[in-house]
């Protein structure tokens, strides 16, 4: 999981009701949080079913995506080394120190958004476990969907780990600031509207895994021109893990689509109808309210991850589960197969009419020490 930007698709369906609920934090602060009215347990109990029926094939065509703890990359082998004589470590950190002196603040606050959202990581386990028929009962289930899910979270757990490590030894950045965003983003958790429900579950996941590979795959393109090649291979590094895992959870769609085509295209018509709503959306700093806004627009601005990024992966996706030949469905699944296949397009038109409203502004983020970005 990762950044994404949420000005893509503010588009939302009439008759969906948002709801302004107030939180009232253990700081005496209360803060009004737009939720979308919330639906659970909206699947069939037969749908359970279906899931069950995969378990063969998820041990044999997902469970391979896991990659061995002895294979694996940890955080430690990309940043400086803390058991070497101390001289020799303060060398290091003074290296990399240098080479972040000359990342610009707007490169940054895209990278900490990142790495806070990477950092919300207990969030997603707990919303993987609470869709339908996949979910991990006991906590170590040894269920193909559970092992698969617990897996997931170890590997996703290394990418916050190391760029918040990284970002702490550059001395760049606030950490204090970023550390109460990510205590407020953890405390908010997110409301993404799958409403428990696995098939649409597994559509945001899809698409959300894709956009983060491309975020982060953008980020390590971005400090390799500006010099931090350290920096690159660690995004680059993130981007990989971040396919892998968007390999799985298109397969696993790939799947449904075979065996209950309608039930799931019907799902992915509404997970875009309603928007991929990133899973940071609610994130603050205690001081700035639509600080997830402001962050992702200059992601936008950038070029990190923007709507047209929204709209290609869409376009991806269409193709690789090949919606637009897809049979067999009822004349519900065929009115989503239309609206599905029809949308990037909008999309785009829709951000070229947004593009020629927009002026450039100004924010200072406290997580860059209130420093101005343009945007």
């Amino acid at each position: 999981m990762g950044v994404a930007n949420n000005m893509v698709l503010s588009i939302r369906p009439q008759g969906l009701a948002l709801a302004r609920i107030p939180i009232q934090c253990h700081q005496n602060i209360t803060s009004k949080i737009p939720l979308k009215s919330q639906k659970t347990h909206s699947m069939p109990p037969e749908k359970k079913e279906v899931f069950k029926s995969l378990d063969k094939w998820a041990v044999q065509g997902l469970l391979p995506l896991i990659k061995p703890v002895e294979e694996s990359w940890q955080p430690h082998d990309l940043l400086p080394d803390s058991s070497l004589p101390a001289d020799e470590f303060f060398d290091q950190v003074k290296a990399l120190k240098d080479r972040t002196a000359e990342l610009p603040d707007d490169y940054l606050v895209v990278l900490v958004g990142g790495m806070i959202t990477e950092e919300a990581l207990p969030t997603y386990q707990t919303w993987v476990n609470g869709l339908d028929g996949v979910e991990d009962e006991t906590g170590s289930s040894l269920t193909p969907w559970a092992i698969w899910t617990r897996s997931w979270t170890a590997e996703e757990n290394r990418h916050g780990d190391l760029l918040k490590t990284y970002l702490y030894l550059s001395g760049r950045v606030d950490m204090h600031m970023i550390e109460k965003t990510i205590h407020y983003l953890i405390g908010a958790g997110m409301d993404l509207g799958t409403e428990n429900n696995p098939y649409m579950g597994f559509v945001y996941t899809s698409f959300q895994e894709r956009a983060t590979f491309v975020t982060h795959g953008n980020l390590a393109r971005m400090a390799k021109e500006r010099g931090d090649f350290t920096l690159a291979r660690i995004c680059g590094t993130i981007a990989a893990d971040e396919k892998r895992h968007e390999n799985a959870y298109v397969k696993i769609i790939e799947k449904l689509l075979e065996v209950d085509p309608t039930e799931t295209m019907t799902a992915i018509e509404n997970m875009m109808r309603h928007k991929i709503t990133m899973p940071a959306h609610l994130m603050q700093d205690g001081q700035d309210s639509r600080l997830f806004d402001h962050y992702s627009t200059v992601a936008q601005r950038m070029g990190v991850y923007t709507t047209n990024d929204y709209a290609d992966i869409l376009d991806f996706l269409i193709g690789r589960w090949k919606l637009e030949k897809l049979e067999g469905l009822t004349s519900e699944g065929k009115r989503a197969q239309e609206f599905v296949c029809g949308l990037a397009p909008r999309i785009r038109k829709l951000q070229e009419r947004l593009d020629e409203r927009t002026s450039k502004i100004n924010h200072k983020f406290t997580w860059v020490f209130n420093k101005e970005v343009s945007f």
